[in-house]
């Protein structure tokens, strides 16, 4: 089968021949995220590291090649892996699928599941939206940033998305953000709006300081990555003075640790998917020999971008 491999760590990534994998339940990949996460693995500063040669790629939607574990011949499924969804076929764990409701497009399905369940979990897990509360969202025009300003509106929160251009917040006025900001001087525009009682960060870098301390008293600061490619070094004295707590959100270390809680959040994101709350955007499609140009992601993208794997060609 073909994919795409990492032979050494920072690439080049390359399309191959390679052996099917071995796994619970055999899928064919129709469709495969690009998600950050996927760049900093190939580039080896991941928190967990994938040892080349490896097949990148977290996140897919398909059909079920061979029934197995539940699931049957041709039923379509999205899920997501750490690593191997750039390919022809996965093999995961039947723990790892979903089944797509009928009326979603399977493209629809491989837009939906990382950034939004990234996203509703740090809104409904670890922050505790309640309804009527004010939600920044950093980076509000990438693939978490918009899930987070859908989730956030559908969960009743007044949304303030931050994006650095027009067009990008122009997009997340139309997933449902109440008021947008640009980056520049946003410490003054974030507190002169209302301040925010919950920051939703997957950017990092500079930007997180100035959202801290724009926050109300008692908020909580969530941070979910660091797209900008800068760890902040934020001032502990602000969470002190404000009351602000300060938390972080990662998929492996609550897979691990409280699995249960994942497993309920991820049945309520499931229903809203299903009736047709939620509406993940792609921003471009590529095929699997542009992944090279894929794994840019372009800071243009709003919303996914995603590859189209056509088995056999």
């Amino acid at each position: 089968m073909r994919a795409a491999r990492c032979n050494a760590v920072g690439g080049p990534v390359v399309v191959e021949e390679i052996p099917e994998p071995v796994g619970e339940v055999p899928v064919d990949v129709h469709f495969a995220a690009v998600n950050f996460a996927d760049v900093l693995v190939i580039r080896g500063t991941y928190q967990v590291r994938a040892e080349p040669p490896f097949t990148p790629g977290s996140e897919f939607a398909g059909v079920v090649a061979e029934s197995a574990h539940g699931f049957a011949t041709g039923e379509r499924v999205f899920g997501s892996v750490f690593v191997g969804a750039f390919a022809e076929r996965v093999a995961v764990p039947a723990t790892s699928l979903h089944r797509i409701p009928d009326a979603i497009p399977t493209q629809r399905a491989a837009a939906f599941g990382v950034s939004h369940a990234t996203a509703y979990n740090a809104l409904r897990l670890i922050a505790d939206l309640r309804e009527g509360e004010r939600v920044a969202v950093l980076g509000a025009a990438g693939g978490v940033g918009l899930a987070a300003v859908e989730l956030a509106a559908l969960l009743g929160a007044e949304v303030v998305a931050v994006a650095s251009t027009e067009e990008k917040r122009a997009a997340c006025v139309k997933a449902g953000a109440h008021d947008v900001l640009p980056y520049e001087d946003l410490k003054r525009g974030l507190r002169d709006s209302g301040g925010a009682d919950i920051v939703i960060d997957p950017v990092g870098g500079p930007h997180s300081e100035q959202a801290l301390r724009a926050m109300r008293w008692g908020g909580r600061f969530v941070n979910v990555g660091f797209a900008s490619g800068e760890v902040p070094r934020l001032p502990l004295n602000l969470a002190m003075l404000k009351g602000v707590t300060i938390h972080g959100f990662d998929f492996g270390g609550w897979a691990r640790h409280d699995r249960d809680r994942l497993v309920v959040t991820r049945a309520e994101l499931n229903g809203m998917f299903a009736d047709g709350l939620i509406h993940p955007r792609v921003h471009a499609v590529h095929p699997l020999d542009d992944v090279a140009m894929a794994l840019t992601l372009d800071r243009r993208a709003i919303g996914k971008v995603l590859l189209e794997v056509a088995r056999g060609v």
